[in-house]
Formats: structure tokens, sequence, C-alpha cells
């Protein structure tokens, strides 16, 4: 597990060390000034001087570049002289020192993802810190929606295979994949936002976390989380029920289930103890996938209902130009999925006894 683990890692690193450089180079070959879009129509020539020498944009390219892996990396290297970019006592390190040798400080150190352009210096860490949470409580919200209803239609269509119940729910299923998410979330927003309004009490559009009307409380509105949970969960669900039934059925004709059923057990045990649990790899490879895209961020759901996640944010970054928040929501997506294909290998092997780690 230890060798696992460590392999992993080094290769994770690898992935990220080549995000990190794609998306420099991506962004910084993009028409514009930084600094110009830092400052928006209010810049002067003497503004703008400030700004490139404070963020390191008047350096060469490739200077710019050994300055940001400098800001991502753990351990990383800082100078002693206050007109440079890496200035240790600048206030947007939070900083262990190790040791210094002549000019140069070695520390231990947070990730340091930037500063926003356009929320007046606020940290990048700080502006995810507040909208991935909320994209991990919806996400989460709809893979359990999912996973339930899913595995239970699943296995009510592969035990009543080809009935009229098996081809009801495939038809559901299937009307499931095919509608766009973006459709789904204004069709619901308008039907049991605005039409049943008064029957369901739910709103349009709202968050988790909202101020009351005098603008002082912040109050918890689960309510809120209902529609776009319920929409964000639908393509994902119709995914696990064809799965789930396709799985199902190739296990029943598995030689330890007719042993099973020859020892006398009960189709229940029999569903519960042997094929459901074998059955689940693909339902498990399939979730993986949906979740991280989900907490990638739920870009159309998000908008659409107003939901203060790391999707919405991502769009309004890209509509102002950003690029200290896109890049940093990149680099965290990217985490993301490397750390839950993690947890897949490891939840195969546990699934699986016949799966080995290695």
């Amino acid at each position: 597990m230890l060798s696992y683990l460590l392999n992993k890692t080094f290769y994770a690193l690898l992935t990220l060390f080549g995000v990190v450089t794609v998306i420099f180079f991506l962004f910084n070959v993009l028409p514009g000034d930084p600094a110009q879009m830092m400052l928006g129509q209010n810049e002067d020539s003497e503004q703008l001087a400030i700004v490139k020498k404070k963020y390191g944009f008047d350096k060469p390219l490739a200077t710019q570049y050994a300055y940001y892996l400098n800001d991502l990396s753990v351990l990383s290297f800082h100078s002693n002289t206050q007109e440079d970019y890496t200035y240790l006592q600048d206030n947007k390190y939070t900083a262990l020192q190790l040791f210094t040798v002549g000019n140069i400080t070695t520390v231990l150190k947070y990730p340091y993802l930037r500063e926003s352009f356009t929320k007046q210096g606020k940290k990048v860490s700080t502006v995810l810190g507040e909208t991935l949470p909320n994209t991990f409580v919806l996400a989460v919200s709809a893979i359990i929606i999912a996973l339930i209803l899913g595995i239970f239609l699943g296995v009510i269509s592969a035990l009543k295979k080809d009935t009229f119940i098996d081809s009801a729910i495939q038809i559901i299923s299937t009307i499931g994949m095919s509608v766009p998410s973006f459709f789904s979330a204004i069709l619901f927003a308008w039907f049991f936002g605005f039409v049943l309004h008064k029957y369901t009490n739910l709103e349009m559009t709202g968050s988790l976390y909202e101020l009351d009307n005098y603008g002082e409380k912040v109050n918890l509105k689960l309510k809120n989380l209902i529609l776009p949970a319920i929409v964000l969960g639908i393509r994902p669900l119709a995914v696990v029920i064809q799965l789930m039934r396709n799985s199902l059925l190739e296990v029943f004709n598995q030689d330890y289930i007719r042993t099973a059923r020859a020892k006398g057990l009960s189709e229940f045990q029999i569903i519960k103890k042997h094929a459901i649990k074998n059955a689940l790899n693909p339902v498990v490879t399939a979730i993986s996938g949906w979740f991280a895209s989900m907490l990638a961020g739920a870009v159309f759901v998000e908008y659409i209902f107003g939901w203060n996640g790391l999707g919405k944010e991502i769009v309004n970054a890209l509509n102002t130009l950003d690029l200290p928040v896109i890049m940093g929501s990149v680099l965290i997506i990217a985490l993301l999925f490397i750390i839950i294909n993690i947890f897949v290998d490891i939840i195969y092997a546990w699934l699986d006894p016949k799966v080995k780690l290695e």
C-alpha cells in the first residue's frame, strides 16, 4: 500500500507540473497586458509600472514562469530584498523559515495562487475557499441522489428484465442522459420554483448561504439545495441505472450465483451478499468521473440557479478575464481529479479482492 501511494504521488506531482506549465503559458500568450486587466480603464503609466513590478510582469516570460512555480511550491526560495517579487516579508506568504544562504531564504509554506485581478487584491485561495465548499455540498448531494435511486432502479430493472417496468425505467434513463443539464435546470427552476412555488415553497435561484433582508445576518438555506442537486444528479442517475442493470445481468450468469442458488439461498440474500457488490465496479468508475466533474464546477446548473459555487466563479472570472482565478481553478480541478482517481483504485481493491493495488 505504501509503495502504491508513493508511486501515485510521484505521478500526481508530474501531472500537476504538466498542468501548471500548460496553463501558465496558455494564459500568458493571450493578447493583453495583465497589469492593465487589473487596473481596468483607470490606469496611468505610473500605476502600471508599480503593478508590473509588484507582480513580476516586467520580467521575461521564463522568469515569470519560475516565479509562478516558486509561488505554487510548498518548498520555495525567497529574497530578503524588499524590491524583489519574492520578498519574504510580503504578507502574501505565510511561511516557516528553514535556513538562509546569502540573500535567499528557504521556507515551507502553503501554495500561493496569487491575487484576483478584480476583487481588490483578494487572494485566489480565499476566493476558491468561499466557493468550493458550496460546490462540494452540491456535488455530494447530487451523487447521493444518483447512487441511491440509480442502484435501486438498476436492480429493479435487472430483476424485471424485458417487462413493462424494465422498459419504463430504460426510457426514463435514456431521457435523463439525452436532456442537456442547462435545459433541465431552466425547466426545473421555472416549473418547481415559479409555477408550483405556492406548493413547493422553492425559489428559482438561491445559494446555500444567503443574507437576510437587512443584509446583516447570513442564513443557511437548505431548501435552495433541492432543485440544483436533483438537476445535477439526473445524468449520473441515468448512467448508474444503465450500468447497474447491465452489470447485474452479467453477474447473474456467473457460476458462484448458480452455486448460491443451489445451496438454497433466497434471491434477496443472493442479491444483497453476492450480486450487488460484484456489480458495483463499473458504477464506481462512472460515479468517480461524474463526481470529479461536478467538483470541477457544474457551470450551467450553478449559474442558472444562482448557486455560489466554483462553476459560477469560473464563468465570472472568464467574463472579467480574471486570470489568477481561472488558473487557480484549473489547478484545483486537476488536483481533485488526481485524488479521486487514487481513491477509486483503493475502492476497487475493496470491492473486488482479485484487483491488486499494484
